[in-house]
């Protein structure tokens, strides 16, 4: 039976791995082009395709393909307006920069033996990008007047240290969960779909085998089978859904560093 984990593992691809070299200020490191590099390259060079395609012979009354675009571009603009408010224009193009790479690696995973979300690396540095944003426009609009978001003024004098250190404790847990979140449905889902294609796999040659007990195997394989479909159709909904979710929690937190919590 074929190992679950196996579709995550991070390999070299086949004559693009340059063994060890030593880096400055980081040392001996390998060096190589790996199917995680392939499938980010891939899923960038597919959405600067697609938006090139959609915007190069733009009409009044779009295609298909700008169609859809637009729809994307009109969901992810409504929701920077509605989270961040008048200001949210200016933060648009990294929430929806975010949105379609996010979309792109989800749904490249469903073709592909590699999904690059399923990589705590690749969600963690997408979060990293983003807390590191929100932290340096809160500098760059407040000053030191940022560090009022952990001060809650709401609060009663005698616990807003408790309570604005609990504030900052969540801000900084704020990467965290936006990578574990991602990297965790994607990494569930495909696993749960890879276990369900190993039954109907194993089960249907067992009941072709020829072996008395072998027939008794192909219920089991029908329902892996329907098993199989059920989640593939779910993941590509989940798939949308997890890219729409990041940004959305990234437009929540540019709101509470743009507006200090007060929202809009």
């Amino acid at each position: 039976m074929a190992d679950p984990i196996e579709q995550f593992q991070v390999k070299p691809i086949e004559g693009l791995d340059f063994g060890t070299v030593v880096l400055p200020l980081i040392g001996e490191s390998r060096l190589a082009f790996t199917n995680s590099h392939l499938a980010m390259t891939v899923s960038f060079l597919l959405v600067v395709g697609l938006l090139a395609l959609a915007t190069s012979n733009a009409k009044v009354v779009p295609g298909r393909l700008q169609g859809a675009v637009e729809q994307l571009f009109g969901l992810i603009n409504g929701v920077t307006d509605s989270m961040i408010g008048h200001e949210g224009r200016k933060y648009f193009p990294f929430v929806f920069t975010l949105f379609m790479f996010i979309l792109a690696m989800n749904l490249l995973g469903m073709f592909l033996t590699f999904t690059a979300t399923s990589q705590l690396a690749v969600t963690g540095t997408l979060a990293a990008i983003t807390i590191l944003l929100v932290i340096g426009i809160g500098f760059a609009k407040h000053g030191l007047g940022f560090f009022k978001l952990f001060w809650p003024m709401s609060a009663p004098v005698a616990i807003r240290p408790a309570v604005g250190l609990i504030e900052f404790i969540s801000f900084l847990l704020r990467p965290i969960t936006l990578s574990l979140r991602l990297f965790g449905i994607m990494l569930g889902g495909h696993i749960a779909l890879k276990i369900f294609a190993i039954f109907v796999v194993g089960l249907g040659s067992l009941a072709f085998s020829g072996e008395a007990l072998g027939l008794l195997g192909l219920p089991v394989a029908a329902l892996s089978l329907g098993m199989v479909v059920g989640i593939t159709a779910l993941e590509f909904l989940v798939a949308f859904l997890q890219a729409f979710v990041f940004a959305v929690l990234t437009s929540i937190y540019l709101n509470d560093v743009v507006n200090l919590g007060h929202g809009h």
